[in-house]
């Protein structure tokens, strides 16, 4: 495995893992509080992130396989929309969109992580290397949407959902 691999993978595991410390524990209203009316819940965060992972691995890595949402159902079982991943979603259908309970909700995170990670488990070099087309960002490397698109912005959107378990006086980073 190439160190680039090797280093894909470990940071995906603790975006992972700290996804689902940051989720697992929360009650419907923990998941769906939004401070002071604005900006969004975690469950919107979550749900965000993680779509956006398994629309872009799923969809456009592995050359438009059914994504892990479609493949189980999870629109249908929901009640989501079934291609949306919330990007330029209005403020006010973001708040009140609604998570499944808990348990329901890591059923599909978990299973995303595991199809990302089986194909983290097929890729070489080259495959990060080829140039394929992620919007908003045009023609770039597949590392750079995996990098960017994936880690950076799982990461970024972690922040905010630690944020707003702080607001709420709940345990935050898992460190």
């Amino acid at each position: 495995m190439s160190s680039l691999i090797a280093f894909a993978r470990d940071s995906l595991k603790q975006l992972h893992d700290w996804w689902d410390e940051t989720v697992e524990d929360l009650t419907p209203e923990q998941m769906h509080y939004v401070p002071d009316g604005k900006g969004n819940h975690i469950g919107f965060i979550a749900w965000h992130a993680v779509r956006t992972e398994d629309n872009l691995v799923q969809f456009i890595f592995r050359e438009r396989t059914p994504t892990v949402w479609l493949q189980g159902g999870y629109d249908q079982k929901f009640g989501l929309h079934r291609t949306a991943q919330g990007t330029g979603m209005a403020p006010e259908e973001a708040r009140d969109m609604r998570l499944p309970a808990v348990d329901q909700w890591m059923e599909y995170q978990r299973a995303v992580w595991k199809a990302t990670m089986e194909w983290l488990d097929g890729l070489d070099e080259a495959s990060l290397q080829r140039t394929l087309r992620i919007m908003p960002f045009g023609e770039v490397p597949a590392v750079m949407g995996l990098r960017q698109v994936i880690i950076n912005h799982g990461f970024l959107h972690l922040g905010e959902a630690h944020h707003i378990r702080a607001l709420q006086g709940l345990k935050t980073t898992p460190f």
